[in-house]
């Protein structure tokens, strides 16, 4: 079972991501656990971009449920989608004080899936531009995704950009 504990509690995830990490759920617990075995008082940062950052926070959902000791764990997610219902947004919440999740300018991404699907962001949205003082953060400045911008999903994120190849 991926998420013991907290099945009844009405979580509901995007089934494509859940998908995605239960494929990799056994060797990042392997390799999580040889890490706290080898490095003792280490804590634990799960970092991800687009479906990668959907795959380390539903790691940081998992892990701590199948970890005998609860290390510190740190999530950050760069053009991170909704990836939950409300539930699992006030789950995340409730038990992770330390979640960021950072959108680029108009990426379009963060607003995938859709509010009127019941898909939830987390708290914790740090935005690369401070021009937008809309307090639905996001959703104030990219109010569908025909307005915004998919080259802005690949950053910069502190100066790096993701998704292409230069030879």
């Amino acid at each position: 079972m991926l998420f013991p504990g907290i099945t009844n509690l009405g979580i509901r995830v995007y089934n494509g991501f859940l998908s995605a990490q239960k494929r990799t759920a056994l060797d990042i617990l392997a390799a999580t656990q040889k890490t706290l075995t080898d490095y003792s008082g280490v804590s634990v940062a799960l970092v991800g971009h687009s479906l990668g950052g959907t795959i380390a926070l539903l790691d940081a959902l998992y892990l701590p449920l199948h970890l005998p000791s609860r290390p510190k764990f740190k999530f950050v997610g760069y053009g991170l989608p909704r990836v939950g219902n409300n539930k699992f947004a006030a789950y995340m919440d409730a038990n992770f004080s330390d979640l960021t999740h950072i959108n680029n300018q108009e990426d379009l991404v963060p607003i995938l899936l859709g509010r009127f699907l019941g898909y939830h962001h987390l708290h914790g949205e740090v935005r690369i531009t401070n021009d937008n003082t809309n307090s639905l953060c996001t959703v104030g400045d990219v109010t569908s995704i025909l307005v915004g911008q998919i080259s802005q999903h690949h950053g910069p994120y502190n100066g790096i950009t993701t998704g292409t190849c230069s030879q």
